[in-house]
């Protein structure tokens, strides 16, 4: 147990998969919790199990954040994991789709570091926690937006990194590999077993990931242990990152 105990934390797009998976992790190394989502139902029924407060709440509405967060306590720890994923090629997307996968996945992290920075700067201690992707580094083939949109993360934090160093809070982004979660099996079941194998063969290790292992590595940044640690990109994608 590391341990998170006094931690206030904001997980985005925390009701299901990665950032369920999250929102347990850090509940039990005793941290209070808050977690963000659209999806209402699944959102209740977890902060119901965990005995966390939820926030039904579209985080790439940037005027929906400001107002939500100045009427909430400072948090000490905000997990970007709100995402969305498109598989197609770019020349067959449209302006509007790329404006929505933006949205969520880019200006979502914008709106919600924003809200929080100045009172972690206050404070002289926080935490920026930034859910990304392998893809942001190596490229994706069918899924160009989203990739750009999660290099830019990169760029953002390490830009956080910097700015906010001296105010004693960290920035640094989370990179998964293929993971085990409903989204993924969804995608498995419209592309067949073939992209399934596909994404196994590009780690080293050979398999999926688990939730379990991405929240571990999101507690472990979150912790004071972590304190020298910013700027950076942890790949947690099983060797993917490294070539083959």
């Amino acid at each position: 147990m590391i341990g998170l105990r006094g931690r206030r934390v904001l997980v985005t797009g925390g009701a299901k998969g990665i950032g369920a998976g999250i929102a347990r992790r850090l509940v039990d190394e005793g941290a209070t919790v808050v977690i963000a989502d659209l999806d209402r139902p699944a959102g209740e029924q977890l902060a119901h199990e965990l005995g966390v407060v939820f926030w039904a709440l579209d985080v790439s509405d940037t005027d929906a954040v400001q107002q939500q967060l100045a009427a909430s306590a400072p948090f000490d720890v905000l997990v970007n994991n709100a995402g969305m994923d498109q598989h197609a090629w770019f020349t067959h997307t449209d302006a509007g789709q790329w404006k929505t996968l933006m949205a969520v996945n880019l200006y979502s992290v914008l709106a919600t570091t924003h809200a929080v920075l100045p009172a972690m700067q206050r404070a002289g201690h926080g935490r920026l926690i930034h859910i990304a992707s392998e893809a942001a580094r190596l490229g994706s083939a069918g899924g160009a937006v989203y990739a750009a949109a999660k290099g830019a993360v990169l760029a953002f934090s390490r830009s956080m990194a910097r700015e906010n160093a001296r105010y004693g809070i960290t920035s640094n982004v989370i990179a998964p590999g293929p993971v085990d979660t409903p989204m993924l099996r969804e995608a498995v079941a419209r592309g067949g077993g073939a992209l399934a194998q596909s994404m196994i063969n590009a780690t080293l290790a050979r398999r999926l990931g688990t939730v379990q292992e991405i929240a571990a590595a999101v507690a472990f940044i979150a912790s004071d242990e972590a304190g020298f640690i910013t700027g950076e990109v942890l790949g947690v994608s099983g060797g993917m990152g490294c070539g083959q």
